[in-house]
């Protein structure tokens, strides 16, 4: 295993939790990610974990496909009331002598709506 880098000892997964998570999504993976799909806001809960089919040529795999979620509201918008002035997102830019940016939750969340509302202004509907 390889050292844990400085600024990782706090991290919410120890190896020692990572190997046992591990070794339970081998176990039994659709009673390991269901628990793991709770962990988010589902808008119509799955009732159907994993849906997968190996066979050559007909290759298909499809995860809590019976459930919606709105993937915006758990990234962002449910961490605005604790997390709001937090770093949500840090762009490092491909040019050394550009600053990086540092985006809070508050900030990202008026990026999206703003988005939101341009997609909306050009006809673009939900689904």
């Amino acid at each position: 295993m390889h050292p844990i880098p400085p600024g990782f000892e706090n991290a919410l997964v120890t190896p020692e939790s990572y190997k046992a998570m591990y070794a339970a999504s081998i176990a039994d993976p659709d009673a390991f990610w269901g628990e793991q799909g709770k962990t988010i806001d589902w808008i119509k809960p799955y009732t159907k974990v994993k849906n997968t089919n190996f066979n050559f040529g007909d290759v298909s795999i499809k995860w809590f496909e019976d459930g919606v979620l709105n993937v915006a509201a758990n990234c962002v918008d449910r961490h605005l009331p604790t997390r709001g002035d937090q770093v949500a997102i840090i762009w490092e830019p491909d040019d050394p002598k550009t600053p990086a940016k540092h985006i809070t939750y508050n900030e990202l969340h008026e990026k999206v709506c703003r988005m939101a509302n341009v997609l909306l202004s050009q006809g673009v509907m939900r689904g």
